[in-house]
Parts: structure tokens; sequence; C-alpha cells
């Protein structure tokens, strides 16, 4: 007989960033993480994390609200159900709930680590089995101040750390923007990839504007100049340059991600499981991808060393991620919760070993950062 779950505890944990992290929309000081312990009949222990941006600054879940979903909706559809049926309790709870996919990302994420720890096996073998060891991992530079951001990327590219940099811009008057942003590029030069994310700052008008002078700054990508809904902007943006457009919010599921390639987009995805509702529903945004001819990222929400593994696991069974990932999550935090923390070194991240995620709680760790201790 199948193990059964027992218990489903949803942890609100608050830890400060390194610095602050200037997005367009709002600026981070503070991460918040919702950390999901589901136990088994067996006494195994499955982990799952849901983390977004600044509350809701980003999107319409907030770490509080993904809380409450699990508390109050989740639980009763979940509690005393086969712990190993991992489809079925998707559809199930697909079927009883709209949207709210950071929460369902954490549940998925939780089965998938209990399964693992279950058969002895990886989260990636139960994906399809890990192609990569060593994953490229990119860094955000976000303070906002050229020459901070270009001595912070002169310090990575000289440690190893990271030769690939993210500047997110878009809060500022376009042209000082692309001054900002050139300056970094001419800084580094051939050493480093500098790409840009404006977070839906820009209308049609001014994104073809921007994108020209970043694509004469020697940009390689710019990541989501206009709003998520505007399709049209995307697909016309990506025919009127050879910069490549990488698709973040406009893409939640592969149903989106087919509706703008056969519109007729160019470019890139930015695959998240948070976005997507968990592992195993952005990987099918990458065969979607695939199939259409686009481009893979691995993106991320930020997400701690919890989410961040889950992350890796799914792009670890790619064969080609061809632009990387940024799965540099736990690096802007200034502690842990686990154990382990991940090894991030030579420009990427290795992939965690043992079962499951390869990942264990820190108790003492989780006590001093839980809210409310």
């Amino acid at each position: 007989m199948s193990a059964t779950i027992q218990s489903i505890e949803a942890i609100l944990v608050d830890i400060p960033t390194i610095r602050p992290h200037k997005l367009s929309m709002t600026t981070m000081g503070v991460q918040t993480m919702v950390i999901v312990r589901m136990k088994d009949s067996d006494g195994l222990e499955g982990l799952g994390e849901a983390t977004t941006i600044g509350g809701l600054a980003y999107g319409p879940e907030s770490p509080e609200s993904v809380k409450l979903t699990i508390d109050t909706y989740f639980k009763p559809l979940l509690i005393d159900q086969p712990a190993d049926a991992i489809n079925t309790l998707r559809v199930r709870l697909n079927r009883a709930t709209r949207g709210n996919n950071l929460a369902k990302s954490a549940i998925e994420t939780a089965l998938l680590d209990l399964q693992g720890k279950r058969l002895n096996r990886p989260v990636s073998d139960l994906l399809g089995g890990a192609l990569h060891q060593h994953i490229p991992v990119l860094w955000t530079l976000a303070s906002g101040d050229t020459a901070k951001d270009i001595d912070e990327a002169h310090s990575l590219i000289a440690q190893q750390r990271h030769c690939d940099f993210k500047l997110k811009i878009g809060s500022r008057a376009v042209m000082e923007d692309v001054r900002h942003v050139a300056a970094i590029k001419e800084a580094v030069g051939e050493q480093a990839s500098v790409r840009v994310d404006v977070n839906q700052a820009w209308d049609e008008a001014t994104a073809a504007k921007g994108m020209a002078e970043l694509q004469a700054a020697g940009i390689d990508l710019v990541e989501q100049p206009t709003p998520m809904k505007d399709f049209g902007a995307l697909i016309r943006l990506s025919e009127k340059f050879h910069i490549p457009i990488l698709a973040d919010e406009s893409v939640a599921d592969a149903k989106d991600l087919f509706a703008l390639a056969a519109g007729g987009f160019a470019g890139a995805v930015a695959m998240k499981i948070a976005k997507a509702g968990g592992p195993i529903r952005a990987l099918e945004q990458a065969t979607v991808a695939q199939s259409a001819g686009l481009g893979l990222y691995g993106g991320t929400l930020l997400e701690g060393t919890i989410g961040t593994a889950a992350s890796l696991h799914a792009w670890s069974t790619l064969e080609t991620l061809h632009w990387g990932t940024e799965m540099f999550g736990p690096l802007l935090m200034k502690d842990d919760i686990v154990v382990r923390p991940l090894n991030f070194h030579a420009n990427g991240v290795d992939l965690p070993q043992g079962p499951g995620l390869g990942v264990e709680i820190d108790e003492d760790k989780l006590a001093v950062y839980r809210r409310g201790a």
C-alpha cells in the first residue's frame, strides 16, 4: 500500500538581501519565501518553495496569499491522498482551484522531493534524467549605480563566479538607461555577455527606440520590454531587430508560448517553475519552445536554495539552454536555511546530489528566520 500525505506546513521565511535589489517596479531589501514541508505516513518529508519578487509588486500572488491558499484550500484536497500520485494530485488541484501557480509549484516540488526520497533517486531522474551536472548562471547588476555595477562585474569575472550579466532597467528615462547599460558593456568588453531586463516598463514606441540603441551598444538580449499582454508588440519588435527578445511575463504556460510562436515571435523564452505551476509544467514550455525554434533560458523569481534546486533539476534535463540561467537567488540573500548551500563556481552552479532535491533544512536557521520567531 502506498504512503499517504499526512501533513502539510507552509512557513513564511524572511531573509535580508546582501544589497538593495532594484527593479523597474520595486526595490527589495528582504526576500520572503514560503517553505512547504510535506510529510507522509512513512515519516518521509518533501520540501517545496514558493517565492515572488517584492510582495505583490511583481504579480498577483504574495507570500502571505500563497500560505493562505495552501493552508485553506490545498491541504483539504491533499491530506490522506497517495503521496506518489503526483499527476493525479496536480490535476485534482487544477480542477478545484484557478491560478495560484506559485502555490501549486511549491506543492509539486514537495511531491517530487518526497517521491525522490522514497525511491532514493534525484528529482532530475523523475523528470527524465540529468544531461548536465554543472549549469551556467548569470548575475544581475541591480544597484542602479553605473560605477558600482562596473566594479561588481569586474570582481565577479575575476573570481570566475559569473561571466554573463543582466541589468534591470526601465525605471528611468530610456536614454539614461541606455547610457548606463552601454557604459557597463564598454567596461567589460568581450569578457562578458550583457543583457537587459525591462520588466514590461516600455510601450512599443519607447521599446523600438531603446532596442535600436541597445543593439548598437552590443547588448545581447532584451527581456520583456513591453507589457505582458501585448503579444503583438513583442512579435513586431522581434521582427524589426536582430537583437533577440526574451519573453518572460508574457509566457505563463505552454499555451501562451504556443500563441506567441504561432503569431510569428522569434526569440527566446524564460521558463520559471513558479510561473508555470511546477517543474513538470515548466518543462512543457521547453517542449513547445524547442518545436518552435525558440531559445531556452532558466528563469528565477529569486527563490532560495529549495526553489533554486528544484529549477536546476528541471533545467539539467534539457539538452541546450541557449541563454543559460539566472539561478542566483541564494547568492542574493545574506544567509540560508539549508544544511549545505549550493556550490556556485566556474561561472555556474553544480546540480545538487542525493535523493530528491538533495537539500536538507537547517532547523536552527529556519527557527531564526521564520516569521514571528
